[in-house]
């Protein structure tokens, strides 16, 4: 069938096959130019077939020589429905490092089950003995916990309502948004789905099965961002539960023996999280702008390569004075972030055009989903069919 992208609101429920291999593929010769890692080589990637979870996959594997195991959560297509981006991303991912004689296999499932630790566990056991590195990189709306509790997470402010500036990514028209305060049990509920309760069960168990090594990393993402969006974000519901994050790393290193556990706080990007927070595309868009003209703009597989290379492996893991490795540096300099506050407090419809990269939060928000790559014929049928190799 001929794939085209259907987008409402903030989630395109298309996804294009090629176009996923394309980019996947795009990630993987970046890493091949950039030099091999001395880093780990049995690497467990919890959330692997999107964003920061896909790039640390590919880091491991094409930087550091790495076999990887990855559990995702994606439909598969037939002949008459795409599947998720993410199924067509690993799909592509195993294909390009099983004919590069790299190990991959991959567990379709809830992460936040036992059924799915367990069979994790088991293949590890089975294929790897142990692994020397975790990534935890889950970003669901919702968690069933083991005694059949569903919680769902929201994006509030806690406190108190807030009022700023958002946009309509579609039409570029600015306007302002008033969200509205947690309650204390959607801050529980929050905290629960996106918090590190799930993290530290899961390399408790893979402790418990003798399954991780002596001296092994595991690392899970956050983010702060500037003063402008912490009402939004780092003191809101979000935060609660990333603020849960950094204390887990913390609980982990403490009390699991053998393994470090650090929160690496990552760079605004456009990812299907980020696109559903009111203010932050916005943000985004003019950061983008900003750090582009500034030659220090990176994607997903920049930030991960250099967190592998140059923060985790480097010889000396680095972090701030609150043990966090700080992959937003960058974003976080005095004169990119100067910049952006001139630019926000005089943006308009009027000035948007010449204030903020609109079309590379665009265009990075359609390659979530496989299209604008290039190479790819948009107009031609495509095999929605397409499976992972180690699911077959």
């Amino acid at each position: 069938m001929v794939v085209k992208p259907k987008i409402r609101g903030f989630i395109c429920t298309t996804a294009h096959p090629e176009g996923c291999k394309a980019i996947v593929g795009e990630q993987i010769e970046y890493v091949k130019n950039k030099g091999k890692i001395s880093g780990p080589q049995k690497v467990l990637v919890i959330g692997a077939s999107m964003g920061y979870g896909l790039a640390s996959r590919i880091s491991a594997a094409y930087g550091c020589g790495a076999s990887t195991i990855g559990v995702i959560f994606d439909k598969q297509g037939s002949e008459s429905k795409p599947a998720s981006a993410g199924w067509y991303n690993t799909a592509a991912f195993e294909e390009f490092a099983h004919k590069d004689s790299l190990y991959a296999k991959t567990i379709n499932g809830d992460a936040f089950s036992r059924e799915i630790k367990e069979e994790t566990i088991a293949l590890i056991k089975k294929d790897l003995g142990k692994v020397d590195m975790v990534v935890y990189s889950l970003a669901a709306p919702r968690r069933t916990t083991s005694d059949g509790t569903v919680y769902s997470s929201v994006l509030k402010t806690t406190g108190k309502e807030f009022t700023n500036k958002t946009i309509d990514v579609k039409t570029g028209a600015v306007s302002e948004v008033t969200i509205s305060p947690a309650t204390e049990q959607e801050i529980f509920a929050t905290v629960k789905v996106m918090g590190g309760e799930d993290w530290k069960e899961w390399i408790g168990a893979l402790k418990a099965a003798d399954a991780i090594e002596d001296g092994a990393v595991t690392v899970a993402y956050s983010y702060i961002g500037p003063e402008l969006t912490h009402p939004i974000y780092k003191d809101g519901s979000i935060g609660r539960a990333k603020a849960h994050l950094a204390e887990t790393a913390k609980e982990i290193t403490k009390s699991i023996s053998g393994v470090s556990a650090y929160v690496s706080v990552n760079k605004a990007l456009v990812t299907q999280s980020s696109s559903a927070i009111p203010i932050v595309p916005l943000y985004i868009s003019i950061l983008y702008k900003i750090m582009k003209e500034m030659g220090i703009h990176e994607g997903c597989i920049e930030q991960m390569y250099r967190m592998f290379a140059e923060k985790l492996y480097g010889g000396s893991v680095v972090t701030d004075e609150e043990g966090l490795i700080r992959m937003d540096d960058w974003e976080m300099r005095g004169d990119v972030q100067n910049k952006i506050s001139e630019i926000w407090n005089n943006i308009s419809d009027d000035t948007i055009g010449e204030c903020a990269d609109l079309d590379g939060y665009r265009t990075d928000f359609n390659r979530l989903f496989g299209f604008d790559a290039e190479g790819v014929d948009y107009e031609a049928d495509t095999d929605t069919a397409a499976g992972i190799e180690s699911l077959a």
